[in-house]
């Protein structure tokens, strides 16, 4: 036992840490769809830690009910913290009281004011989750929208109340990503963890701002 404990003791023990790390410190998730476009696109790959401290403008990882009773990971932002007044106005966002400017969303904003969003979206490639006539609603969104943020009514003027222990999570790609807008807030069990670095694709590999 002694010999076998000297020859593999430290190999089993580094294999018990990564183990148990990734079990409760850190995950590996895809992102699935359009919602954060541009800031994540789909089918990217990152690593979230599920012991940070969560605060406002994160990106993070969060449970999201299904209709068949079951959840789905999802990629947001978080916009609201618990016990937050949010309040939108054509595209200017307000924090109890405080303007915040959402410098992450400027490529879309231009594409929006420039009437060029709805092309980008037309050119998304066809997936097995994408279909051509989910593509089209995403053009006809662009196309008709009042403004690049509004409510689930399609409202440019909206504000949100946030209860205590919940957050409002919102996507980048605000024209298409369904959200706390539509879904509601969650709750901070919901919320797996902060996404931290992107591992891919290759060429974008670092940490996430």
């Amino acid at each position: 036992m002694l010999k076998f404990l000297k020859e593999w003791g430290l190999f089993i023990l580094v294999i018990a840490t990564v183990l148990l790390s990734r079990i409760f410190v850190w995950s590996l998730v895809i992102v699935d769809g359009h919602s954060m476009d541009p800031t994540l696109a789909d089918k990217e790959r990152l690593i979230i830690t599920k012991i940070s401290k969560i605060n406002r403008f994160d990106i993070v990882v969060a449970k999201e009910g299904t209709g068949s009773g079951g959840t789905k990971d999802i990629v947001k932002r978080v916009i609201g913290m618990p016990g937050d007044v949010v309040k939108f106005n054509n595209d200017q966002l307000t924090i109890n009281n405080k303007v915040y400017p959402e410098a992450y969303l400027k490529d879309f904003q231009n594409q929006f004011s420039n009437k060029t969003l709805a092309k980008t979206y037309g050119a998304y490639p066809l997936t097995n989750e994408l279909t051509s006539q989910n593509r089209d609603y995403f053009v006809s969104l662009a196309e008709n929208t009042r403004a690049f943020t509004t409510d689930s009514t399609g409202n440019p003027t909206f504000t949100a109340i946030i209860p205590k222990g919940q957050y409002y999570l919102m996507g980048d790609n605000r024209v298409v990503s369904q959200d706390s807008r539509a879904v509601g807030t969650f709750n901070r069990s919901a919320i797996v963890g902060e996404a931290k670095v992107r591992v891919w694709p290759l060429n974008k590999i670092g940490l996430l701002e």
